[in-house]
């Protein structure tokens, strides 16, 4: 296909590889990279002019709208905008209208799997969107990652995307809340490991990405907590739950002070920059109340 690949960052230009390695004519637009062995245009409106698809991955949905109504002009009749942001669901749908009144299709498909997926292929996507213009996209999805669910209509893909993280947000506090309790109580952290992966606590946050240094596989904790996934990012993503639920009239307590403290912890304290399960040490250095 001739795909024009518009938000070239940390995770976009290794998808944008992956797609042009697969033998794929990808056309590159990024207002602040280059990334090298990538064709580039000089604008994206450039890059999507005779795509079969565009895709774009972008920061939010506020840059999404405006890059859509840059490039939806420029696309081929019947062309599909496959945007992979993850964005508030109301952006999502409302691209997806222009879309359709340009004579376009859209799919909305936020990811999961951070930098290490989108560079080795293995991401989830959660799409939405019409059941044609998934299927124009399905060998592209099978290229990037090693899942795609495909969840509805449009803004299904990012409603998926921001529940699943809500879980995620939480049950990482109280992972991290778990390990600080153990170690007061004097239980040895490979031992609570031992126990919680295997019993009724288990978690994707304790079995496969556990906040505690030496303990299960290998992960951000391993490494200072350099970000695999950002508390920046995390943040983000609760505070889409959060909109969605206030549009949604629907009461998440636990989402909400998850959102909370990860607020507090990027912004007050030195969360910034670092992993999500940096929580860990952060609730080491507390005491109750």
């Amino acid at each position: 296909m001739k795909i024009g690949f518009i938000g070239l960052g940390n995770m976009g230009a290794p998808m944008a590889a992956n797609l042009a390695q697969a033998g794929h004519d990808v056309v590159g637009y990024d207002v602040l990279v280059k990334p090298d062995g990538l064709a580039m245009a000089s604008s994206a409106a450039a890059a999507a002019a005779g795509a079969d698809v565009v895709i774009t991955m972008l920061p939010n949905g506020d840059i999404l709208r405006v890059v859509a109504a840059e490039v939806h002009g420029a696309m081929t009749l019947g062309a599909v905008h496959l945007d992979c942001s993850t964005v508030d669901v109301n952006s999502a749908r409302t691209v997806a209208q222009a879309a359709e009144a340009a004579g376009l299709a859209a799919v909305d498909a936020p990811v999961s799997g951070g930098i290490g997926g989108a560079t080795a292929g293995t991401l989830t996507f959660m799409a939405g969107g019409p059941a044609a213009a998934f299927e124009t996209c399905a060998p592209l999805f099978e290229i990037m990652g090693q899942k795609v669910v495909h969840c509805g209509p449009s803004g299904n893909g990012q409603a998926a995307k921001i529940c699943n993280n809500m879980i995620l947000g939480v049950t990482m506090i109280a992972t991290c809340e778990a390990f600080v309790l153990a170690d007061k109580l004097g239980l040895d952290r490979q031992a609570m490991f031992d126990v919680v992966s295997t019993s009724s606590g288990a978690s994707w946050s304790m079995n496969t990405y556990c906040p505690a240094p030496g303990v299960g596989p290998a992960s951000p904790a391993d490494n200072d907590y350099q970000p695999g996934f950002a508390a920046d990012l995390m943040l983000k993503d609760l505070r889409l739950s959060q909109v969605a639920a206030d549009g949604a009239d629907a009461d998440t307590p636990m989402g909400a002070a998850a959102t909370e403290l990860y607020a507090r912890f990027v912004e007050a304290e030195d969360g910034a920059g670092r992993d999500f399960s940096a929580m860990l040490p952060r609730f080491a250095q507390r005491r109750r109340g």
